[in-house]
């Protein structure tokens, strides 16, 4: 999975045993070294007016995977990683650019692109979730109309930015409820809602049932252990 945003994602391990273990692995890369490598190898990228979706769910190649294990193999050599490591993550890096979504992670490294502004405004709305905010001052602070503003946002997210303020709220409520033994009404006014009944009837929209009864499923169904929820970093 190719993130290049800083997008919500909820997801569940549906497979393990402790003779088959889950493991993962996250890596980031900053836009210095995306634009380092870019740089060496003489790409050239111009920035794109259409920025594009930035999650994405593929087959991994056999050469990504086999630079990823020898990035994870260094654990067993602690002494080669301040050498090797850095190498090893260019490689992956110069891959990635190479394969099908190397235009994507490009334009995200590039200030002048409508990606990069995009960027800006999902971290933006992602720290501040829980506050009211105008889209017409989240189009001016990218310097884009608020029409362009919209169309490139929706094209990154696959919602608009109140759609996304709101899976951000109610993904986070969901949490807190599994979490906390939180009335679903003190809830709702910590993630940003004014309104318990607006809370509750957004929240049943979203995940099937209301807060009380949602929360009582998935404790009796799964073990929170097992379940993961990423928001923001």
């Amino acid at each position: 999975m190719i993130a290049s945003m800083n997008l919500p994602v909820v997801g569940q391990i549906i497979r393990a045993s402790s003779d088959i273990p889950y493991l993962s692995i996250k890596l980031e890369f900053t836009h210095d070294q995306i634009l380092e490598v870019i740089n060496e190898v003489n790409v050239r990228m111009v920035p794109n007016d259409n920025a594009k979706r930035a999650l994405f769910v593929g087959q991994m190649e056999h050469f990504l995977m086999d630079a990823t294990l020898r990035l994870i193999e260094l654990l067993n050599q602690p002494e080669d990683i301040p050498f090797l490591a850095p190498l090893f993550t260019k490689e992956i890096i110069y891959t990635l650019l190479k394969g099908p979504y190397g235009v994507t992670l490009g334009q995200i490294a590039m200030e002048r692109s409508n990606a990069y502004r995009i960027r800006e405004a999902i971290d933006h709305i992602t720290t501040n979730f829980d506050q009211s905010m105008r889209v017409e001052e989240l189009a001016e602070a990218a310097s884009m109309s608020l029409f362009s503003f919209h169309r490139n946002f929706k094209e990154v997210t696959g919602m608009s930015p109140i759609q996304f303020q709101k899976q951000l709220r109610l993904q986070e409520a969901r949490r807190l409820l599994l979490s906390e033994s939180a009335e679903s009404a003190e809830v709702a006014f910590r993630v940003g809602y004014e309104s318990a009944s607006q809370f509750s009837r957004e929240y049943s929209r979203m995940f099937g049932s209301p807060p009380r009864s949602d929360v009582k499923h998935l404790k009796e169904m799964y073990d929170p252990a097992k379940s993961i929820v990423f928001l923001g970093d």
